[in-house]
């Protein structure tokens, strides 16, 4: 590319002729691109700081694998604790008794999950304890029959602390009488709020011994729950231990299998919103199209002069080429910053205008959280610039070519 083709390449685009129309039309195509790439760049951020932000809430509360056996409860499971704990990977193992009961306060009922913990264990597993925000798990002690909450499903119960609510095994009792459901009232010591509405509406926790004896399992458990120090690693850890064990072979699951549709969904849903929003991206760089079309259009005489000076096809071509590709960077990279700038302030920006519109965009109980958090990835914004880019590189060809086709005889006909 000559010195000569850049010159008149950018000057074209600060074209004041008729007012400078021609360039307030390449301004908008600016604009236009920017708007798309911006936007492009945060709905994606805001569907990756969905994910992590979900992932670390996950993994707050919950254990990164579980190990259960293919029979029903684990007799042994002290000996088996006690091996899981030696294995390289694993950071807790502790037992647990969990069903499916049904919880009633007076005249309002509802189904939640009732897990039997040790209160000095579980701390080493999962963050619950730190999630309790009335009572401790020290409450929960061995005949007590004591019970912490979730903070949905008490009020949901329209429970409080100090209240008690009737649990209903999902197994009977055989009685002369017929087979009667098996019942015990526990005292309500403590609430728990994990900003995840799945466990605050859904959980209940009790002592290990309080539930074996509801639920009649003895001395034995549901399972083990595991910490593993790569909670990333989860399946592939959690399988290996499982081999180690030998035995006759045990049921296995982490938490990437317990909530795979949340992240499937996460990802389908990127996705379509990349290719959806591509749309707009498109639409802003076929405008270059039009603007380079009108300067052609408009510069019809001085590229007939230029190609009687000596200026061949390809220089007429690179010409314009120019301009579009000016436009398509200069949008492309206006876009990336201001799609960046928004992702990084957009929980600050959305909270602002739910504060002056009043009302509240996320609900919890759909979404699994309130806020509305972005996190911009590199690779993202490398993609989506790539993407524009290209396309506007792409929209610059047909007017670059009519303009290197361009006659100078026919042109210069009426002139």
């Amino acid at each position: 590319m000559s010195a000569y083709e850049w010159l008149i390449g950018t000057r074209y685009l600060r074209s004041t002729h008729r007012r400078g129309f021609v360039s307030f039309v390449a301004l908008i195509s600016v604009c236009g691109l920017t708007l798309g790439v911006a936007t492009l760049i945060v709905v994606l951020s805001v569907m990756n700081g969905f994910e992590r932000e979900l992932r670390s809430r996950i993994l707050a509360v919950t254990s990164h694998a579980t190990l259960m056996g293919l029979s029903g409860a684990l007799p042994d499971w002290r000996a088996l604790q006690q091996q899981i704990r030696r294995q390289s990977g694993v950071e807790a193992a502790v037992p647990y008794v969990e069903s499916l009961c049904v919880l009633a306060n007076g005249r309002r009922l509802a189904a939640a999950k009732v897990r039997g913990v040790l209160p000095e264990e579980e701390r080493s597993a999962t963050g619950l304890a730190q999630r309790v925000i009335s009572g401790s798990l020290d409450d929960l002690r061995d005949g007590s029959y004591a019970a912490i909450l979730g903070s949905a499903l008490a009020h949901e119960l329209d429970a409080r602390v100090g209240d008690t609510v009737v649990l209903i095994a999902p197994e009977g009792t055989a009685t002369p009488t017929g087979v009667v459901p098996r019942m015990r009232r526990f005292r309500v010591v403590g609430l728990i709020h994990s900003g995840m509405y799945e466990f605050d509406r859904g959980l209940a926790l009790t002592h290990m011994a309080d539930a074996a004896r509801l639920f009649q399992l003895g001395a034995g458990v549901t399972g083990l729950r595991l910490a593993l120090t790569d909670p990333l690693k989860a399946p592939a850890t959690v399988r290996r231990v499982a081999l180690a064990l030998g035995g006759p072979g045990f049921y296995v699951t982490d938490w990437t299998q317990d909530h795979a549709n949340f992240f499937r969904s996460i990802e389908i849903t990127k996705s379509m919103m990349f290719v959806i929003l591509l749309m707009i991206v498109a639409v802003a760089a076929f405008n270059i199209v039009a603007t380079l079309v009108m300067i052609v259009k408009e510069k019809q005489t001085d590229i007939a002069i230029l190609r009687t000076l000596g200026a061949g096809p390809r220089n007429v071509l690179l010409t314009f080429a120019v301009q579009g590709v000016l436009i398509g960077l200069a949008g492309t990279v206006l876009g990336a910053g201001l799609g960046t700038l928004l992702a990084d302030n957009l929980e600050s920006l959305v909270g602002a205008l739910e504060r002056v519109l009043g009302t509240q965009f996320l609900d919890a109980r759909v979404y699994y959280m309130s806020d509305l958090p972005a996190y911009v990835e590199a690779v993202d914004v490398l993609k989506v610039c790539g993407v524009a880019f290209a396309l506007c590189a792409l929209a610059t060809v047909y007017p670059a070519w009519r303009a290197a086709r361009t006659a100078p005889a026919q042109a210069l006909r009426h002139e």
